[in-house]
Order: C-alpha cells, then sequence, then structure tokens
C-alpha cells in the first residue's frame, strides 16, 4: 500500500505506475452474489454445468461489471490518501474487457496516474486501471477512471 499524506503529493504520481495490488480469487459464489445483486442470471455466470458443456470457456465466468466494481476494493488496498474529506467516483472515460475471468481465477489490479485536475474544492485524479488474472497473457479489464477528492 501507498501511503499519501495529501491530494497534492499525490501530483508527484502523475504519469507513473503507483502499485500493484494483492490477488483475489474470483469464486463462483462471489459470482452468484453478483448475479443476485444485479439479476443478470445469465448460464454462462451461474450454471456450471452448462458452462463446461457450452461456453468456449469451458467454466463459469465473473460479469464483466463484476471485474469493474473491484476497481474500489483494490483502490481501498492499493492507496491510503490523508488530507480528504470525501472521495468521489467520478465516472469511466473508456471501458474494455479483452479477456473473461474464469471462476477460480486469482485477479489483481495495477493503477497508472494519468492526469491530476485541480478543482475548487477538489482534486480530479484519472487512473489507468489494468485488471489481470494470473497466468494470462491479456488482461481482464482495461479502464480510464476518474476520481475526485474533495478537502
Amino acid at each position: 500500500m501507498i501511503q499519501i499524506e495529501s491530494p497534492d503529493e499525490l501530483k508527484r504520481f502523475c504519469g507513473q505506475e503507483m502499485t500493484v495490488t494483492g490477488w483475489l480469487e474470483i469464486s463462483q459464489e462471489r459470482i452468484h452474489q453478483f448475479a443476485d445483486a444485479t439479476e443478470d442470471h445469465q448460464w454462462i455466470h451461474v450454471d456450471p454445468e452448462r458452462a463446461r458443456r457450452e461456453s468456449p470457456y469451458g467454466t463459469t465466468i465473473a460479469h464483466g461489471f463484476l471485474t469493474l466494481s473491484l476497481f474500489s476494493r483494490f483502490m481501498k488496498e492499493a492507496i491510503r490518501l490523508g488530507g480528504v474529506r470525501m472521495a468521489i467516483n467520478y465516472g469511466l472515460n473508456r471501458v474494455r474487457f479483452p479477456s473473461a475471468v474464469r471462476v477460480g481465477s486469482r485477479v489483481r489490479a495495477r493503477f497508472v496516474l494519468q492526469s491530476i485536475r485541480d478543482l475548487p474544492e477538489a482534486l480530479e485524479a484519472t487512473y489507468s486501471v489494468i485488471i489481470e488474472a494470473e497466468g494470462t497473457g491479456k488482461p481482464c479489464c482495461v479502464a480510464e477512471w476518474l476520481v475526485r477528492y474533495y478537502r
């Protein structure tokens, strides 16, 4: 974990990979919980037998939005920023899912601080976030994520 004292200190990381998180296993239970929360029960996510028979992956896979939703969890593990009253997920500029996350895979995140923009009461950071699965050559998710830090 990187400990940063203030939003202004964050600026020194601009253009750099800041950190890589630890691995997180994606279980079928997590996939089912996400399916229940989003009401997306497509068989490729929740039916292991059918996925084994009919899916090109040979098993169930995590929802792309499940992978994307892990950004907040990984950020909490990766970066501790002091001097912030509130942090807001401001949105995403671009999101792609180049490869599937198979059940049982272990994933982690890489954070690169692309840019910083000063606002009247906040600092807006744009991160390049890459989620990768252990042992694969292609990322599972690549996105530009905007986070606003209010002082």
